[in-house]
């Protein structure tokens, strides 16, 4: 029996989520989009061989990561546009999520930039055609839904999708900006709660229709 087999049948219940949790929590913690594998052995408390049985290589664990992280989000975005909410309630609600969801993986858009960039050409299609274009399509019904209802001014739907991800993720990835201007990295739960009203506030003040 090979080693990568005593290792998978000796891992405890659960080994390939602990994996890429501990993943998650490093690049995290540490304001990367890259791991060892020797700490995250460390950290995880299992065989880094484990890596390869699951995953392939560090490659393969990373785009497992960004698979579970982005399809949460598009499962989210696909229940909260089935919900029977009007079009700013469910607007105001995504951005808070998307806050949220950049507390916790501040990694996230870094990570899948670079995956589309460094893999090859048909990889970086499915992660695309996954996880990008269902976001687009959520954010064009949205935004039109609510231009027809007269709750939102018209605005193009897709620069709209990079000015809300681009306040909701920046905040989270820029720890270097907020440690040597403000004398602080830590991104807390009271720093969030505050950040997400600050996002809502702004956001919906640039889109809301006037009378």
């Amino acid at each position: 029996m090979s080693q990568l087999a005593v290792d998978q049948n000796e891992a405890p219940e659960g080994a390939r989520e602990l994996l890429l949790h501990t993943a998650s929590t490093i690049m995290r913690e540490g304001d990367i989009v890259d791991i060892s594998l020797s700490e995250l052995s460390l950290r995880s408390g299992l065989n880094s061989a484990l890596v390869k049985y699951y995953f392939g290589n560090k490659a393969g664990l990373m785009k497992a990561l960004l698979d579970r992280d982005m399809q949460g989000i598009v499962h989210a975005v696909d229940a909260l546009m089935s919900k029977e909410w009007d079009p700013e309630a469910r607007l105001r609600h995504h951005i808070g999520k998307m806050v949220e969801t950049y507390y916790e993986t501040p990694y996230l858009n870094r990570l899948l930039m670079r995956l589309v960039r460094e893999s090859d050409p048909e990889e970086a299609h499915r992660i695309a055609d996954s996880y990008l274009s269902p976001l687009s399509r959520a954010y064009d019904r949205l935004i039109k839904d609510g231009v027809k209802q007269g709750v939102f001014r018209k605005v193009d739907p897709q620069l709209f999708y990079f000015t809300a991800t681009g306040a909701c993720d920046r905040f989270f990835s820029s720890r270097l900006v907020l440690k040597h201007c403000y004398d602080t990295e830590a991104l807390t739960a009271e720093l969030r709660d505050r950040y997400r009203e600050h996002c809502i506030d702004f956001i919906m003040a640039g889109i809301l229709a006037h009378n």
